[in-house]
């Protein structure tokens, strides 16, 4: 490959902060960009799903040559049981956080936590009434602790009753079908015990059978993550809207600078806190005072709740420290570059590990705990004034790009929103929208960043497509990220890329709820959250098949995870097909080797489930196919509404 060629594939991001960047560094520090161009050309065996490393007489490949593995397993039970270890991956990653929030809330109720404190006992009745716990006379001490057990029950009971986190929080239709194909998970650590063993050498090597297995696995993950979802809100709060900056702009040369990085609030909430009550440490070593900011899904979580600007997203986190102004990152768990560390020491920065699952050779390391949460806060911060005491006085070089975000739009906040419409029925607002054709649905953006993608151009270019198409669209994780950076989380953007039916129906919420949101106006994208809050994403979806009376399946609402990039994606996207929501998926992800496998994604599981997915790369072509996906369940909501009326039947066609 010519150096020309490499110099073009290098710059693989359309932001153009980090544009900036990795032209000034000229390949000088290493960075994910780079890595990627020198890994070229990757195996095919592996992008296929066709290479197997279960066992330790391999790894075997298949070829035109090889149709099996050496302990004869077929191309299909090699991609199956490759497919199911990745949403098994992905179930573990988000049950960790969940269980995180777990211990902590024990260790409040216990007394062994004492930093932290109910914020919402709002939610914590709205949670305790939904698993049907009841609340009267009881404070929420006690109503808590009941709370806790069902959800200790969700993750670790043996028997067979219906994890309440599940039957709860689904209509009865995806329960009933969900019963019917024999994938409701025990529990979920039962449920990753379960897959584990199902996919050792010399077990299941029926494709279809192992596929269902994985379908409860990523049951499974859609509980833990529902658990995390309703403990953090209980906890620090339910996100409200509130106003906040994105992108490397949100530097400041003259404070300490702190990106807080990862997936765990537990952590970055105390760090928030700890900061603001450190300013005049940070005065006394020549600062003007302490900045937060996120990257990431920790970075979504204090957007969220406390204003924190975002940074960045997941692929271009090393390329802060190479302005000169980061003086300490702090992290957590999931999606942290090991290649961090490396590229800080160019610089005067400090990266911090937290957690004893998530270490990295060479970097600080403040074991946290939540007996200790702000002591341990207080010494990360420490640690981050210590740095820029280093720094001060040195040039730095900072991309002034940054732009406004309105943010916080949990389904709580949105309804509230809606309700200035319709005060009876704030779901109801969209769904006349949609039947009145000003709408033509509702798209959820998730998912990662993928160097097999231009970074960030699939986001934005699907987000404005839809937008135009007057799409209502809501966002999570580093699809949230990308539409921060870009600009595409605030009003102006409403007026740049809104078609006239969205523009409308936005404005028509702008006008009805311009005392409550302060001279605030909604934006073009409804940021709801980090990754695991695809939750109340699945929430919406919910409230609006019981808003219309039907089954998720006849729902006009799509999924898009246009860079999908790590086993949290591919469980995530198979559980909301699963649930009977159509997922595009922008990087095709390693079942292609096998057409019986590939065949189940695309054509099989919309017969069984009413969801599937849509493997498109090229955004534009993507943002067609997400629309037809909208345009055919809207008009056979349409076709199955009149024909209900026509006829006087009680429901609605069961069919989709």
């Amino acid at each position: 490959m010519s150096e020309e060629k490499k110099k073009a594939d290098h710059m693989r991001t359309i932001d153009p902060a980090a544009l900036k960047v990795l032209d000034r560094n000229e390949g000088r520090i290493e960075t994910a960009y780079d890595r990627y161009v020198k890994m070229q050309p990757q195996c095919n065996f592996g992008r296929t799903g066709v290479c197997c490393r279960i066992c330790l007489q391999g790894p075997c490949r298949i070829t035109k040559k090889s149709s099996k593995g050496i302990c004869g397993a077929h191309g299909y039970t090699i991609v199956a049981r490759n497919l199911i270890r990745a949403i098994t991956g992905g179930t573990s990653a988000h049950s960790d956080h969940g269980r995180h929030m777990l211990y902590t809330l024990w260790g409040m109720l216990e007394g062994h936590a004492s930093d932290y404190a109910i914020e919402d006992p709002a939610k914590l009745r709205r949670v305790a009434r939904r698993l049907g716990v009841a609340a009267d006379g009881k404070d929420d001490q006690e109503l808590l602790g009941e709370v806790l057990k069902i959800a200790v029950s969700d993750f670790t009971k043996l028997n067979t009753e219906p994890c309440k986190w599940l039957e709860t929080t689904v209509v009865e239709g995806r329960m009933q079908k969900i019963t019917d194909c024999n994938i409701s998970p025990r529990s979920i650590q039962t449920t990753i015990a379960e897959t584990m063993a199902q996919t050792h050498m010399g077990m299941d090597a029926d494709p279809v059978n192992l596929i269902f297995q994985g379908l409860k696995t990523a049951l499974a993950d859609y509980m833990g993550m529902h658990i995390a979802t309703d403990l953090s809100d209980i906890l620090f709060g339910t996100p409200k809207p509130v106003t906040s900056e994105a992108n490397f702009g949100v530097l400041d040369p003259e404070m300490v600078n702190i990106a807080v990085h990862g997936h765990n609030p537990i952590l970055s909430e105390m760090i928030v806190r700890t900061a603001r009550e450190m300013k005049a440490e940070a005065e006394a070593a020549g600062a003007k005072g302490i900045k937060c900011m996120g990257i990431c899904c920790t970075g979504n979580e204090v957007l969220m709740r406390q204003g924190v600007p975002v940074l960045t997203n997941f692929l271009s986190q090393e390329l802060p420290m190479m302005t000169g102004a980061m003086d300490l990152m702090v992290v957590d768990v999931q999606c942290i570059m090991p290649g961090l560390k490396a590229v800080s020491e160019c610089f005067h920065t400090r990266i911090v590990t937290t957690m004893d699952n998530a270490k990295i050779p060479g970097a600080y390391h403040v074991a946290f705990s939540e007996e200790h949460a702000m002591a341990k806060a207080r010494e990360v911060v420490e640690l981050a004034i210590e740095a820029f005491k280093e720094r001060k006085g040195k040039p730095v070089d900072i991309p002034q790009v940054k732009h406004k975000v309105t943010a916080g739009f949990s389904l709580e906040a949105m309804e509230e929103i809606l309700s200035a419409v319709n005060p009876e029925q704030p779901i109801k607002v969209i769904t006349d929208a949609v039947d009145a054709g000003q709408l033509r649905g509702v798209v959820l953006f998730a998912g990662c960043n993928n160097l097999r993608v231009l970074h960030d151009k699939s986001h934005t270019t699907i987000i404005q497509e839809l937008a135009k198409n007057n799409v209502l669209l809501v966002a999570t994780g580093c699809a949230a990220g990308s539409a921060a950076k870009m600009g595409l989380l605030n009003e102006d953007a409403v007026e740049q890329y809104a078609g006239e039916g969205l523009k409308a129906f936005i404005n028509t919420l702008n006008e009805a709820n311009k005392d409550k949101l302060g001279g605030k106006k909604l934006p073009l994208v409804f940021h709801m959250g980090s990754c695991v809050d695809n939750t109340r994403a699945f929430d919406l979806t919910n409230s609006l098949a019981v808003q219309w009376g039907v089954d998720i399946p006849k729902v006009p609402f799509v999924a898009s995870a246009p860079e999908a990039m790590s086993e949290k994606a591919v469980s995530i996207g198979s559980w909301l097909v699963t649930l009977g929501i159509p997922t595009h998926v922008g990087v095709v992800p390693e079942v292609t080797g096998s057409a019986l496998v590939d065949g189940i994604a695309l054509q099989i599981a919309h017969d069984v489930y009413g969801g599937y997915f849509i493997w498109e790369e090229d955004p534009e072509k993507a943002a067609v196919k997400i629309l037809e996906a909208l345009d055919e369940r809207t008009w056979k909501l349409k076709v199955h509404r009149q024909a209900q009326e026509k006829y006087e039947t009680a429901a609605i066609s069961a069919g989709w």
